[in-house]
């Protein structure tokens, strides 16, 4: 039976806990930063102030709500999100129509911003722990010897929690975010009835006079604002966790009222007295109150975290799927939302960059720099590609694409380029981290395409080896399964097996699992055979209209066949007896169980007399294995890849390519093979 979906409060209150930890915590440091750059270039002045505010309100209004919660986020890949998402989207739906030069762009595109996404994914959580506990040094009640171990402590338990899933995580941790954004309302809300002269900056007037009056203080502003937007990618990124309505709703219905009422609060406490400018955030509320603020701003910036973690695990996922990295062990946590998930090697990754991160730099101020470089150049990018699919795929009028170009493009290359000018003091962290990802993403492709090629040649087309070696080796009794993803090619450990011993198994299935972009398969749905014979490999016979549950033969619905001998109509095709493919669909919740998948194959379409009615499984005679299932041996393909002379790659290259090789997920693991039953058979192969 389908499940039912969440309740879309429960779902908003979830992507409070996950999609808005990041952004959320900004008021934390980012007009702290602003007033604090290049010895207090920005001034607490009317003029100064209310060109930053104005600043903050369209970077918000401009490049989350319209951009991203209006446009980029309605850009979905089968529910998920992020810039690698974006880009299969795009590969996906140009299809054959893309050239080569155009595809490889998108593709390059697509991985800069990935491994720049990654960048953040660990400077956020350092940034933004030690904001929170650096809080403790206004209150002057605690001992500032307690922030970097208390840091550590909390972003150990953090990424220990990791493997709960985001929905238990989202529900627990949204019941507090929901209490921190209502906290920002209203430490903000007084300060602004106090001063409603601070409104003004609602007008893009103030921002526009700033950056004409003083344009190179303005500039450097710009430099930091872009903290106040940090987390947009993640919003994207996360979208496979809950969907586009219950984030959106939440952004407009809670979390930019509260953000906005934040900001403005804290430009009009300036106003009022500029010696603020040191923390402004915790100088909006009584001393009394601030040690308990740095309480919830420690759970509030551990929330943070999440986010990018979480858009952390949905990238890793969607680099597999575009071929950027090794197979992952990925679990599911979610029973609803394809895109929550676990993945262990990411965390841990994560985890280790993330102690380093606070251990080498123990100060948020020396990570500023880092942080806004990697979200503005991931801004950028994420808004060509989508340029690209709303011109190419949805074919959007060339100057609506042009003018979202220049109003939206041209305000994420000035933060980028005030961005870049701090390079030296740190923003070459950012970079340096997308240069060695991208340097494996990239290896990773290309040897993979390679070793793709030469298994292919290897393997063969399945329909000659039906014609040839598999009719001319003598039989012997028992059942093989051979897990195997490409249907039109020889499993490479059936064909290596052949060559070996010059013996068959008496009956033989080779097993393709295939993913399928829903929760769920109906279990009536799931199994599809095509019988394999000589001569009705890939062709269609004529003539034939009868259903059978999609279930076919070559191709060929099954009805009026004949296959092996044995009668099922009208139609005689040759082939080899006890030779099936079985196609097993699955959704992302369904397990990669291959024994459950071809119990269930042998439950619907063996073991049966052949005379069931027409909205009954077909009959195949092929599948008739019920007493071999507690004996049939899983035999899995592999091809080893060793060093050799080959020059289509450099030497570098190579050794990456193989080292990444090794660390691929077990598949006996994935496909929960039995071990006592499963063999290992294949070739190898010089790179």
């Amino acid at each position: 039976m389908p499940r039912t979906r969440e309740p879309l409060p429960l779902l908003m209150l979830g992507a409070l806990g996950v999609v808005f930890g990041d952004i959320g915590t900004s008021p934390l440091y980012a007009l702290q930063t602003v007033f604090s750059l290049h010895d207090h270039a920005v001034a607490p002045t009317e003029p100064d102030v209310l060109g930053v505010i104005s600043m903050v309100t369209w970077c918000l209004i401009t490049i989350v709500t319209v951009t991203y919660i209006g446009l980029i986020m309605k850009a979905d890949n089968q529910g998920e999100g992020g810039i690698l998402a974006l880009t299969a989207l795009v590969l996906r739906k140009l299809g054959p129509g893309v050239g080569p030069r155009e595809a490889a762009i998108a593709l390059v595109l697509g991985v800069i911003g990935a491994a720049l996404f990654f960048g953040d994914s660990l400077i956020t959580p350092a940034i933004s722990v030690l904001s929170a506990f650096e809080g403790i040094e206004v209150t002057g009640a605690v001992p500032n010897a307690v922030i970097l171990p208390g840091a550590l402590i909390v972003l150990t338990a953090l990424f220990a929690v990791q493997r709960w899933g985001t929905s238990r995580i989202g529900g627990s941790f949204g019941v507090v975010m929901a209490v921190w954004f209502l906290t920002l309302a209203a430490m903000g809300l007084p300060h602004v009835l106090a001063h409603p002269a601070i409104l003004r900056a609602l007008s893009p007037h103030y921002a526009i006079a700033f950056m004409v009056d003083r344009p190179l203080v303005a500039f450097i502003a710009m430099g930091a604002v872009v903290l106040t937007i940090t987390g947009a990618e993640a919003l994207y990124a996360d979208m496979g966790h809950f969907g586009h309505r219950p984030i959106a709703l939440a952004w407009g219905c809670l979390v930019l009222p509260a953000l906005l009422l934040n900001y403005f609060g804290q430009g009009a406490l300036i106003l009022a007295d500029p010696s603020t400018i040191v923390n402004p955030f915790f100088s909006m509320v009584p001393e009394a109150l601030r040690l308990p603020l740095v309480g919830l701003a420690a759970m509030a910036t551990v929330i943070a975290s999440q986010a990018v973690i979480s858009g952390a695990f949905s990238v890793s996922r969607q680099a597999t799927r575009l071929t950027l990295l090794p197979k992952l062990k990925i679990t599911q946590t979610s029973s609803e939302h394809g895109g929550q998930i676990y993945v262990g090697s990411v965390n841990l990754l994560l985890f280790l960059g993330v102690l380093t991160l606070v251990l080498v730099f123990q100060h948020s101020s020396r990570l500023a720099a880092a942080y806004g470089l990697a979200v503005t150049a991931t801004i950028i990018l994420v808004l060509a590609l989508f340029l690209l699919y709303a011109h190419r795929v949805r074919r959007r009028p060339l100057w609506q694409v042009v003018m979202l170009a220049v109003v939206v493009g041209g305000l994420e290359l000035l933060l980028l380029a005030a961005n870049l000018v701090k390079i030296p003091d740190g923003g070459w962290l950012p970079l340096v981290i997308a240069a060695v990802l991208t340097t494996i993403m990239l290896t990773w492709r290309r040897g993979a395409l390679q070793l793709a090629a030469r298994r292919q040649e290897l393997e063969g087309p399945i329909a000659d080896f039906v014609a040839g070696p598999a009719r001319s080796v003598p039989r012997v009794p028992g059942l093989a399964v051979y897990p195997h993803p490409d249907p039109a090619t020889v499993p490479l450990a059936l064909r290596t097996g052949v060559e070996m011993h010059h013996v068959l198994h008496e009956h033989v299935v080779i097993l393709t699992l295939e993913h399928v972009g829903v929760p769920h398969v109906h279990r009536d749905d799931r199994v599809h055979v095509d019988v394999l014979g000589d001569g009705a490999v890939g062709d269609r016979v004529p003539g034939l209209r009868v259903p059978g549950d999609g279930v076919t033969v070559s191709g060929v619905p099954v009805g009026g066949v004949t296959v092996g001998g044995v009668p099922v109509g009208g139609v005689t095709v040759g082939g080899v007896p006890g030779l099936v493919h079985v196609s097993y669909h699955v959704g992302f919740h369904d397990s990669q169980d291959v024994p459950a998948a071809l119990r269930t194959a042998v439950e619907r379409h063996g073991g049966r007399d052949g005379s069931c009615s027409d909205d009954c499984p077909q009959h195949i005679p092929e599948l008739d294995l019920a007493e071999h299932l507690d004996e049939a041996v899983y035999v899995l393909s592999m091809l080893r890849v060793v060093p050799g002379e080959d020059r289509t790659m450099p030497r570098w290259q190579r050794a990456l390519f193989r080292g990444l090789h090794r660390t691929s997920a077990q598949r006996t693991q994935v496909l929960h093979l039995p071990p006592a039953r499963t063999l290992l058979m294949g070739a190898e192969t010089e790179l």
